[in-house]
């Protein structure tokens, strides 16, 4: 499979041209064009944002200092779930996160992992609930039992989705109203599509559609994968800091997409739909909605929660090599973050005395959080260059969080949604494997120019760092000329290519025509573009035979009725 292939029928959205990234070995695209997991670790949204002024935040009918955050491209809701853990830490605060992502599978793992997170503890134990996650969010095979608990969150947040009163009585904390009707239909889609184990594995055979990826990724060094393998994780991920990578949980998630394995490796057998999305591909000069999985295949799920923690003792070596995995190490973080979360899947009281939560040194004690402390708003898929026209978001924001797939939205437009003293954060490029050293500064250098344009500057007293870019916005909000700066290149030179702006949302699923042209700087693999709600299943006439359909950029399979 070495040379070129039959798959440059279509490009993704925002992705380095295949002429750029193609190697003789294989395509270099282990990134993909749809984020399932995060690419750095888990931050505390309160120590990233500003400190509480409450006389401008004060809100008249909570009384309670609030938080405004926009995310773009968050995935996984690692930062919600760390920033909810750790509530308790600092003063009193209302949340509310707003999300923005790509495609609407995201929307909906986000759902499911906070149905998951939020179960009563009476109902769902720690150490299950815990499990169930790592199955969930970074396995491609999990056990039936897990696969029977999603079909069950599936049809409940389908059944939910079009009943906004029965959605805000049963989920408090998350509001889709923000959402088009067509995108709520679309989402609830996905979750039928979820819920329909009845059909079999066969609908989404991920096992096989893994190694399809995995087959194009590599080209002709397919045969060598594990010295492959070996190479990216010794040479890159842990010279990038990720030393508590183990070779043999990074070689089997490589070669099956299990990364956590809890128990034997007989009990996974059914596939994770979750990580399932729809796009249209070009065949045979007709365009045919195809499901298949363009996930990463490179970098894997352990650095959101794997290679940091605040048990040193998970860190320490012998002999030169980590006691613990990255796997042991995320099982650990995941477990404590459910702990410190269950008090906030309880229900407020409404009469007698609230809940408590353990009293600092001097014996003071404060009413434990509750789902109505935080709301997390979905966005309209294509929306982050509208929203500075909504006198609603319009300085609204005290922090702005912004992934490396989502980069290309970084403008004067967005940044005029961040209130003047907010800060923004921007995921650097450091653990993707693909990405070459030089092209790492290359694309620090160019989020620096992008941030200065939306105006704004460095963040003063912020540490360097590999894998955040840190800003602030100045109290005078209007964008800072880049090329005025020194030797800083006008962001006329870093900006993206048209074809990999944001699309509006009816043509999320178009491939560009034509290839991408690559600036001197370098352009990161965008998030995939294309969501359920433009894919109607194809008819008889329509639908490619499967071998035809594999042969095609990615591994995919025909959509057909959940």
């Amino acid at each position: 499979m070495g040379g070129r292939h039959r798959d440059d029928v279509w490009e993704s959205p925002g992705c380095l041209s295949r002429r750029a990234m193609t190697t003789p070995a294989g395509s270099g695209a282990g990134f993909g064009s749809v984020s399932w997991w995060g690419l750095s670790p888990a931050l505390d949204l309160q120590a990233e944002s500003p400190p509480v002024d409450p006389d401008s935040q004060a809100n008249a009918e909570h009384g309670t200092p609030e938080l405004d955050v926009l995310l773009l491209g968050s995935v996984d809701g690692r930062h919600l779930l760390r920033t909810l853990a750790r509530a308790a830490l600092w003063p009193g605060r209302r949340f509310h996160f707003y999300v923005l992502e790509n495609n609407l599978e995201a929307v909906a793992r986000h759902m499911l992992i906070f149905s998951l997170a939020l179960e009563d503890p009476e109902k769902l134990g720690l150490q299950e609930r815990s499990e169930i996650f790592l199955e969930v969010w970074g396995n491609a095979l999990m056990r039936p039992s897990v696969a029977a608990f999603v079909r069950a969150q599936a049809s409940r947040l389908a059944r939910l989705v079009p009943e906004p009163d029965l959605l805000a009585e049963e989920l408090p904390w998350l509001n889709l109203g923000a959402l088009k009707f067509r995108e709520r239909d679309a989402l609830e889609a996905v979750f039928r599509f979820w819920a329909g184990g009845e059909k079999g594995p066969e609908t989404f055979p991920v096992s096989r559609l893994w190694d399809l990826r995995l087959r194009h990724y590599l080209g002709s060094r397919y045969d060598a994968r594990r010295g492959v393998s070996d190479w990216d994780l010794h040479m890159k991920l842990h010279d990038r800091g990720a030393q508590v990578i183990n070779t043999r949980e990074f070689r089997r998630w490589r070669e099956t997409g299990i990364a956590f394995e809890l128990r034997d490796s007989s009990a996974y057998q059914v596939p994770n739909r979750t990580l399932a999305s729809g796009r249209l591909l070009s065949h045979r000069g007709e365009r045919v909605a195809a499901r298949g999985y363009w996930g990463d295949i490179a970098t894997g799920p352990f650095i959101a929660f794997g290679i940091e923690t605040d048990n040193e003792s998970l860190l320490r070596t012998s002999n030169g090599q980590p006691v613990k995995t990255a796997g042991d190490i995320t099982q650990h973080n995941v477990t404590e973050l459910f702990r410190a979360l269950a008090a906030w899947g309880q229900p407020s009281v409404t009469q007698g005395d609230p809940k408590e939560v353990p009293g600092d040194a001097n014996g003071t004690r404060e009413p434990a959080p509750s789902p109505e402390s935080f709301t997390i708003h979905f966005l309209p898929l294509g929306s982050a260059q509208a929203l500075h026209h909504k006198s609603c978001y319009k300085g609204q924001f005290q922090l702005l969080y912004v992934a490396c797939g989502m980069v290309h939205l970084l403008s004067p437009e967005l940044g005029a949604c961040v209130a003047p003293g907010g800060h923004l954060i921007v995921e650097l490029a450091r653990y993707l494997v693909d990405v070459r050293q030089e092209q790492l500064q290359g694309f620090s250098d160019r989020v620096g120019a992008l941030a200065l344009a939306a105006g704004f500057t460095p963040q003063a007293g912020a540490g360097p760092s590999e894998t955040f870019a840190r800003f602030s916005k100045p109290g005078d909000s209007a964008p800072i000329d880049a090329a005025m700066e020194s030797g800083t290149p006008p962001p006329e030179t870093l900006a993206l290519p048209p074809e990999a702006t944001n699309q509006p949302s009816e043509d999320l699923t178009r491939p560009p025509q034509g290839r991408i042209s690559v600036p001197e700087s370098f352009t990161l693999p965008l998030e995939s573009q294309a969501s359920l709600e433009a894919l109607a299943p194809p008819t008889g006439s329509q639908t490619p035979e499967q071998e035809s359909l594999t042969e095609s950029s990615e591994a995919t399979f025909p959509i057909s009725n959940p």
